[in-house]
């Protein structure tokens, strides 16, 4: 199953309170926590959980997306997105090639591997911003919005990259009867 990054419904940004003199101010700088991104992912309509370590993921098939908070005073934001995709340690190098492209050419997320103790290549991508300070409500919801879109527009594109990605039409029967047979994942 493909997901389309546009299908993603968009909140909007917040407008920015009015002074009582008429003037817009400046939007409020908030420090974000788990219960804003709680509210965001509500916003845009995505599942989400909270996971047995205290961490807030959204899922999607073959991969997760998590919202955490790192540091003593949890002023380090992170997504960090978890592609279930198994690659063997044979096609690392060609992996790494595709993964150098991404990281070349777009902003986020960043992505790498993790290579398992039997020899499973992992994909995992990952957008930070420190935020202790505390941040523009609009740049943050923008931020989130952006990276998961770009966390799952990335799993497409890789599918892609690498040839990964079935014809429907073949999926569906050599002789063009659709449903003939369970559906593959």
């Amino acid at each position: 199953m493909s997901i389309d990054p546009s299908s993603i419904p968009s909140f909007g940004v917040p407008q920015p309170p009015q002074q009582p003199s008429g003037e817009a101010g400046p939007p409020p700088v908030v420090v974000p926590d788990q219960e804003l991104v709680k509210q965001l992912l509500t916003q845009m309509e995505l599942k989400h959980a909270v996971d047995e370590e205290g961490d807030l993921l959204a899922p999607w098939e073959g991969f997760r997306v998590y919202y955490m908070f790192r540091g003593e005073q949890k002023e380090l934001y992170a997504v960090r997105a978890f592609y279930d995709r198994a690659h063997p340690i044979e096609s690392k190098a060609e992996l790494m090639e595709a993964l150098d492209e991404w990281n070349r050419e777009t902003l986020w997320p960043k992505v790498y591997t993790h290579t398992h103790d039997d020899g499973v290549v992992r994909v995992i991508g990952e957008s930070q911003m420190v935020v202790g300070m505390g941040v523009n409500i609009n740049y943050f919801v923008a931020m989130t919005a952006n990276w998961t879109q770009s966390a799952v527009a990335f799993d497409q594109w890789l599918a892609n990259r690498l040839g990964l990605v079935e014809d429907v039409d073949t999926k569906d029967g050599e002789d063009g009867a659709e449903g003939d047979g369970p559906a593959e994942d």
